[in-house]
């Protein structure tokens, strides 16, 4: 049964709640939603609910109409994100905002063949290395895997290429083999139903990836899942691997629309295996591109550099060239569903205990959207003590290259007070949830008329410039009524195209700063129509890879007019009357100076907004005081997120 328990409940009433709970033979979970904070309590009903329902603290008690108890949504509301470790302490996410794919070959033959296959995944975009260790094969003739041997190669690879892994248990008796080994496991197919086995895996406590039976109704997969999660593991990811059909073109008949109906019926984040469903070579990547729109977490393929020699199920195993092309594709179709795909930050076996990425001159690396000169640029220089620069083509990138490695921040526009908001740096914060806000800086922007040299207002016909540098100059360009104005990536690259054209017919608005880069002459400065011209700048970072405090300072001899405490979070109001209201009361609740204000919509839910807040905190107790205000909104609010709590510096 599910116990909702009364806002506010004192925790000795909580704690008695449980003790009652537990001598009466139920497991007791804890859980915070968004809307409620329940006890989940699973065991064989032996009491009257109603005995519950009256006990101080309580609200309601909702029975669990499911046979599957833990497993269902009525259990719990929210999605389960399953976390694994790699070697480098960097953290997969299976569930959420991202698409995350698991790849390497059926088995492991060699530690030569496992080396190569790693490389070329990892490369590629993979977050996770499979490979069978114990292979159970209808036939007692084939290959029947390198057993423990197997497994430490396997081990190895990951470790050699930062992928955590992922092999099948077979039996009981190879938990001690796997135990110190594996970063998650696999129960098969064919031992979907084998209860004993399921009971000592969930008992380990480690993540485990549940294959649907070859014939397994989906009652009968989730309550294969229930019995992993009463065992004692939290972490059971659900994989759509094909269903036995009478129809004999493919392997198996792979069965995605269960995706969409196990969405609804359980939290437990979805993969599928498109290279068992379907067991065909050039059919898996369509089948795979097919699971993510169907709504999957990620998929998880058979990949072998020479799948002719594979050992094992060959036929449907993709060349490294095919994952390759899978993963560019799969990176084009995530956005369009509302993802990403999961990445792992770039790291080699040397680099372990380093807490940044450095480049050659031993600097942290800040990326930003645009060519060399650009606003963003000059925040960097300016935020931080000799950071170096990554240029990077778009704000999507930004993000990418923080949460791949690439960089160690990325410096983002959220807004200009002219301008207004840049509603798709909004929109990145909430798809890439493995990235978080660590500071903030506003620069002034003082913008500039830029021509090749021999060029004046008068032979000027076209002129460049991000899209937000022409509204900051309206009243300037209203003088000039004939131009055209033509939208580029960022100012610095409207100096670019500019320069590379060469001719006294082009302009471009952006910063004085960069007339030099691009050898432009300036025909005016200060243009602006508003000389109190700011644009405010977040930085990021990933959630997994903290880099030194050192680094988050300003440079040397900046003069700080303004150092403050803030936090940014963003949720979504209950579709009801005052709700929205009811939510900004919290803040004011526990004292807290909201100072923005922004809605964006649902992606596929028409008429629903996910609202952005910015809050002021004190510099004392700032942490805590922004954890009781998060869990008051979530007791009335829906999909919270702390997007960052950080200084904020401006000149």
């Amino acid at each position: 049964m599910v116990i909702v328990l009364k806002k506010g409940i004192p925790e000795q009433e909580k704690n008695n709640l449980k003790d009652f709970l537990a001598r009466n033979h139920f497991r007791v979970n804890e859980i915070t939603g968004e809307e409620d904070t329940i006890l989940g309590a699973v065991g064989k009903l032996s009491i009257d609910p109603r005995e519950v329902e009256i006990l101080p603290g309580v609200e309601r008690v909702i029975p669990i109409s499911k046979p599957y108890k833990m497993a269902s949504r009525e259990y719990k509301k929210e999605n389960t994100v399953v976390e694994v470790k790699n070697c480098h302490g960097q953290i997969v996410r299976i569930g959420g905002q991202k698409v995350s794919v698991i790849a390497g070959p059926c088995a492991v033959e060699s530690l030569d063949q496992m080396m190569a296959v790693a490389e070329r995944v990892a490369a590629a975009g993979a977050v996770m290395l499979r490979g069978g260790a114990f292979k159970p094969r209808t036939s007692p003739y084939a290959f029947q895997g390198l057993g423990e041997e197997g497994v430490k190669i396997l081990r190895q690879a990951g470790d050699a290429f930062g992928l955590p892994i992922s092999t099948e248990i077979v039996s009981a008796e190879h938990i001690p083999i796997m135990r110190d080994y594996v970063d998650v496991l696999q129960i098969g197919a064919r031992n979907m139903q084998n209860f004993e086995l399921l009971k000592k895996v969930g008992a380990l406590g480690k993540p485990v990836i549940l294959k649907r039976g070859l014939s397994a109704t989906i009652e009968e997969w989730l309550m294969a899942a229930e019995y992993l999660l009463a065992s004692g593991t939290d972490n059971v990811i659900l994989c759509e691997r094909g269903i036995r059909t009478y129809e004999k073109a493919t392997r198996n008949t792979l069965d995605l629309s269960a995706i969409p109906v196990v969405r609804s019926l359980t939290h437990l984040p979805v993969i599928v295996d498109p290279s068992h469903g379907v067991g065909i070579r050039d059919k898996v990547p369509p089948m795979g591109l097919a699971a993510v729109v169907a709504g999957a977490d990620g998929i998880i393929v058979e990949v072998h550099c020479n799948p002719e020699k594979a050992l094992s199920d060959g036929a449907q195993t993709l060349y490294p060239e095919q994952f390759e092309k899978l993963m560019r594709d799969i990176d084009v179709l995530a956005p369009v569903v509302g993802k990403e795909v999961a990445r792992i930050k770039k790291s080699s076996p040397q680099s372990v205990h380093r807490h940044s990425h450095e480049s050659a001159e031993g600097k942290v690396v800040c990326a930003f959207s645009g060519d060399h000169g650009a606003y963003a640029e000059q925040a960097i220089n300016k935020y931080f003590d000799g950071a170096q620069s990554l240029s990077v083509s778009s704000f999507r990138d930004v993000f990418q290259a923080v949460v791949n490695g690439d960089a160690d921040y990325g410096m983002i526009p959220l807004e200009n007070s002219l301008a207004g908001s840049v509603y798709e740096n909004y929109d990145n914060l909430l798809r890439f949830d493995d990235v978080e806000i660590c500071g903030a800086y506003t620069l002034r922007i003082e913008h500039s008329l830029l021509a090749p040299r021999g060029a004046t207002v008068d032979t000027i016909k076209y002129v460049y410039s991000h899209p937000h540098g022409f509204p900051q100059c309206k009243e300037f360009l209203e003088k000039y009524p004939q131009w055209t104005h033509i939208d580029s990536a960022s100012t610095a690259t409207a100096a670019e195209i500019v320069a590379e054209k060469g001719s006294v017919e082009n302009a471009a608005i952006a910063s004085a700063l960069v007339a030099d880069y691009y050898n432009l002459e300036v025909l005016a400065t200060g243009i602006e129509s508003n000389p109190r011209n700011y644009t405010r700048f977040v930085v990021i970072t990933s959630r997994d890879g903290k880099t030194q405090e050192s680094h988050k300072e300003p440079s040397e001899g900046l003069c700080c007019l303004n150092n403050v405490v803030k936090a940014s979070l963003a949720f979504a109001a209950k579709n009801e009357p005052g709700a929205l209201y009811e939510c900004l009361g919290v803040f004011h609740q526990h004292n807290m100076n909201m100072t923005r204000l922004e809605s964006r919509p649902i992606p596929g839910q028409p008429w629903r907004y996910m609202f952005y807040v910015d809050l002021l905190l004190s510099e004392t107790e700032k942490e805590k005081d922004m954890k009781d205000a998060v869990d008051a909104l979530k007791a009335i609010a829906e999909d919270v997120r702390l997007l960052g709590i950080y200084n904020e510096r401006s000149v």
